[in-house]
């Protein structure tokens, strides 16, 4: 990819800009090329929220928008860097190369594959000004260059998650590649691979399809669930899968709760009493599926099978997820939401275990959303049906 001088000058001088506006001006700029001014405009400020020692890296190239959107986040590709080590490393959907760039540094070399031509380029490009040297690039179909390679340490797959059409998709079998008709191979090539899913795939198919699975990473950011990691392994056959829910904060520490599905098996106490403090645990706890072995830990009472809300009348202060002083818990009656609720104009609603969404229930308590007051509709272990005030820890 070049770049004229007086497009690399251009870039500089109009990065606070707007894009959309410096499009129309063109014919106003007749020596710059436009489109690659304003891909590359895009790309960096994208790249300074997202992956900031990139944007903050000059001569960093960037692609269309859509590889942007999909690539990950700089905390979210150091967390999986901190998980891998070794001699030798294949990415084999190397993408835009950022989880690439940030797993190799904990390797003596790094192959990163990609059959988009266009990446390969800006990856060429981007890794020796990231001090990324050991990285060769390759430009054909990971599968397939897999297929004639020598045996390495570890493997990382990110399959595309779009359909020819352009629409996204969950399901393994409908990624490209299909990690689960090719983890013979990946297990041939290396003794470790990790496999980026979306993380809107349910863990349990993805633990039905997958064999050799030796740990699963549900990863967070800002209790927004963001990844869903599985490491395969040929020492894993008769070993325990361990889950490992992450909630990365935005003040740099981590909320992390392990645990296996023989301890999720074992009963947890249930109440229909709510306590002096409401529990919700964060993204990654409940999409990892561990509704019983968080309550044992923290030595908390849980609501309901199905509400996967805890309580108790001691502040567990070092719970993974929103902590809550309960003020009232009252039924849907009249005079009970009257009496609760009749001084309160906006409130914020989650709904767990409770048949009505948010938009509904709002509608009919005639509250906006917002202000320091938080009401949770669920239902209790004797089946009613009740809301809990409560405010913020």
């Amino acid at each position: 990819m070049k770049y004229t001088k007086a497009t690399i000058e251009f870039i500089k001088e109009h990065f606070f800009d707007d894009p959309s506006k410096l499009a129309l001006q063109a014919k106003k700029y007749p020596e710059v090329d436009m489109p690659v001014a304003v891909t590359q405009i895009v790309g960096r400020k994208i790249a300074m929220e997202k992956v900031p020692s990139w944007g903050n890296t000059d001569g960093i190239l960037y692609p269309k928008h859509l590889s942007m959107e999909q690539c990950s986040s700089e905390v979210t590709a150091r967390y999986k860097s901190s998980l891998v080590k070794g001699n030798t490393l294949i990415d084999i959907t190397g993408g835009l190369g950022i989880d690439c760039a940030f797993l190799s540094a904990n390797f003596q070399k790094a192959i990163y594959v990609e059959r988009q031509e266009e990446l390969c380029e800006i990856a060429s490009s981007n890794f020796p000004l990231l001090g990324l040297s050991h990285i060769d690039v390759v430009n054909g179909d990971g599968v397939e260059y897999l297929s004639r390679t020598e045996k390495v340490d570890w493997i990382f797959i990110d399959p595309a998650r779009r359909n020819e059409h352009g629409g996204k998709v969950v399901a393994i079998a409908d990624c490209e590649p299909n990690v689960a008709e090719i983890s013979d191979l990946l297990l041939s090539k290396a003794e470790n691979v990790m496999i980026k899913l979306s993380p809107m795939l349910d863990l349990s198919l993805a633990l039905h399809h997958l064999s050799f699975v030796k740990e699963v990473h549900v990863v967070s950011v800002a209790n927004e669930c963001k990844e869903l990691l599985v490491i395969l392994s040929n020492d894993a056959a008769n070993s325990k899968v361990s889950i490992h829910c992450v909630n990365l904060l935005k003040s740099g520490e981590a909320q992390v709760f392990s645990f296996d599905k023989e301890e999720e098996m074992q009963g947890c106490v249930y109440t229909s009493k709510v306590g002096r403090y409401l529990y919700e645990p964060n993204a990654s706890i409940l999409k990892g599926g561990a509704y019983k072995c968080i309550s044992n830990r923290y030595n908390l009472k849980k609501l309901h099978q199905n509400s996967h809300l805890y309580t108790s009348d001691e502040l567990v202060i070092d719970f993974p997820g929103r902590k809550f002083e309960c003020d009232a818990v009252f039924s849907l009656n009249k005079k009970e939401l009257k009496m609760n609720l009749g001084e309160i104009k906006q409130a914020n609603i989650t709904i767990r275990n409770f048949p009505s969404s948010v938009s509904e229930l709002r509608k009919r308590l005639k509250l906006l959303d917002g202000g320091d007051t938080y009401l949770f509709a669920t239902t209790l272990v004797d089946e009613q049906k009740v809301l809990v005030k409560c405010h913020k820890c």
